[in-house]
């Protein structure tokens, strides 16, 4: 390390470290009142700096730039210059090391707080806001933060290292002792940059669902395979349950209640990620129905941007342990089903993830007729979304997300266009239907499923593997299971996607 002594022992770097902070702490107090060449030379931080590096690894190191950034950003009317010449974007490790390096020396270095035992505090903003790269932010009251907040401070701390909960259990403990002894100007910025809440645990996250990819992204041989909680294989169209909440091996609804009664919740696959193009799909043909992407005349399939959307307008997906039989002919279309599980339009605010499981609530449903075959498009948002609690029906989808549903009729009716083929038409004159019309036909798809999984209807080439369906003549031991996965190609870097898929299509109205 450039300009680093030769070795020096912990005592002398701490001398060094103590003297720093005390100049630092010096010119904080003095900032309107001495030269800026009565500071500390920026030769000098950097070579103590570097001592810290040289001496004590990366780990303290960081905890250094961390208190620089915290200095900088409470000290934007004391140097202006200094805030100008910011630009390190502090953003936590958040593990339980930095948890506690930021608790024991932000008694010491923290200016607001006066945690430095007689160190004068800097003058701060009257409307108590600070200009940080995110733009300007309310901070709270220099004391209202409670010690309950500042022990949440530690736990999601410790949560967001990566390291999982047990981790957060037991580093966090000595974490949560070090920002209890925080100052409050340290737990407010925090608390700003999010650490100050404990960490949201959507019900989604909570499902416990994970996913494996196979083969080489972007190519014929990509798969996505799924995993339980328990590590098992499983197939996500006939082992993940279709009401959320209930047992993988049972068929019970769970309940949600709101202010005007309860709705059943359903768990919905995530195919395809509202703006992509890439036509990701439940390989329904496969064993355990891993997503892949869908192959066309020997080429991938790629949605067309129709003028003005992007891909996807919403995160599409299928609802598991649905089917609609091709060999039933629907009263409301005169057409049988496309032998495929039911769609889903999950119309939230949050992109989701290919292969994420999504708890949503049902708000109405549209009847495509594609190529001669019913193919309902269920309209739904998570229930994790800022506006589920206010959209409860399609009608509420009308109000609160104008011109949303129209946009939807108009993508479905023109997206194969551009490959060719006609445009597809809609039961009930393009009419979308209401959520308790949309739950009936999730119910009888449901049943027809059932069928489907013991045998009392014809699937066609629709595998019917499964590994928790025990009732099933198609269930397979978990060894089974595994063997199928392993017999696919192992995960490689992906290829890259042709430039001609951002292209824009424009369709005469």
């Amino acid at each position: 390390m450039r300009n680093s002594p030769a070795a020096i022992t912990p005592k002398v770097a701490s001398t060094l470290f103590a003297v720093l902070v005390a100049w630092k702490h010096l010119s904080v107090g003095t900032a309107k009142v001495l030269p800026a060449q009565a500071r500390l030379p920026p030769a000098w931080e950097h070579h103590f700096k570097s001592v810290y590096y040289f001496q004590f690894g990366g780990a303290l190191s960081y905890g250094w730039d961390c208190m620089v950034s915290l200095q900088r950003l409470f000290l934007q009317d004391a140097d202006p210059g200094l805030r100008n010449a910011s630009r390190h974007v502090w953003t936590p490790r958040a593990n339980e090391a930095d948890a506690a390096i930021l608790g024991l020396w932000g008694v010491a270095m923290c200016p607001c707080s006066g945690g430095s035992r007689g160190s004068p505090s800097p003058p701060m903003r009257q409307d108590r806001t600070s200009t940080t790269p995110r733009g300007r932010q309310h901070l709270p009251p220099p004391c209202k933060v409670s010690r309950r907040g500042q022990a949440g401070l530690a736990r999601s701390g410790a949560e967001r290292s990566g390291a999982g909960p047990a981790a957060a259990g037991r580093g966090g403990k000595a974490a949560a002792v070090a920002i209890m002894r925080a100052p409050p100007g340290l737990v407010r910025l925090l608390a700003v940059r999010g650490w100050g809440r404990a960490p949201r645990r959507s019900l989604s996250a909570m499902s416990g669902y994970i996913t494996e990819q196979r083969g080489r992204p972007n190519s014929a041989d990509y798969r996505l395979y799924f995993k339980n909680a328990d590590g098992k294989y499983i197939s996500p169209f006939h082992d993940i349950p279709l009401f959320a909440g209930s047992k993988e091996d049972k068929e019970i609804p769970a309940k949600r209640s709101r202010s005007t009664g309860s709705e059943v919740l359903f768990n919905m696959i995530v195919e395809v990620p509202r703006w992509t193009n890439a036509k990701m799909e439940i390989a329904t043909e496969e064993p355990l129905n891993p997503i892949k992407q869908d192959i066309k005349k020997g080429k991938l399939r790629y949605v067309a941007n129709i003028f003005p959307h992007k891909g996807y307008i919403w995160n599409y997906g299928a609802l598991p342990q649905t089917w609609e039989d091709p060999n039933h002919t629907d009263n409301n279309t005169g057409c049988c089903g496309d032998n495929d599980p039911v769609d889903v339009c999950e119309i939230g605010s949050k992109i989701h993830s290919s292969g994420e499981i999504v708890q949503v609530k049902v708000l109405g449903v549209l009847a495509v007729v594609d190529e001669g075959e019913t193919d309902w498009k269920i309209i739904a948002i998570s229930v994790d979304d800022p506006d589920a609690h206010k959209i409860h029906d399609i009608d509420d989808v009308r109000k609160h997300k104008p011109g949303y549903l129209e946009a939807t009729v108009d993508w479905f009716r023109a997206y194969k266009v551009p490959d060719g083929k006609p445009q597809n038409h809609f039961a009930f004159n393009g009419e979308f239907k209401n959520k308790d019309f949309a739950v009936e036909i999730i119910k009888s798809t449901h049943e027809y499923w059932k069928a489907l999984l013991h045998k009392k209807a014809d699937g066609g080439n629709v595998k019917c593997t499964n590994v928790l369906v025990r009732s099933s003549p198609f269930c397979c031991s978990e060894e089974d299971a595994l063997s199928i996965v392993q017999s696919a190609p192992v995960h490689v870097n992906g290829d890259s996607v042709s430039p001609e898929v951002d292209s824009w299509y424009f369709f005469p109205k």
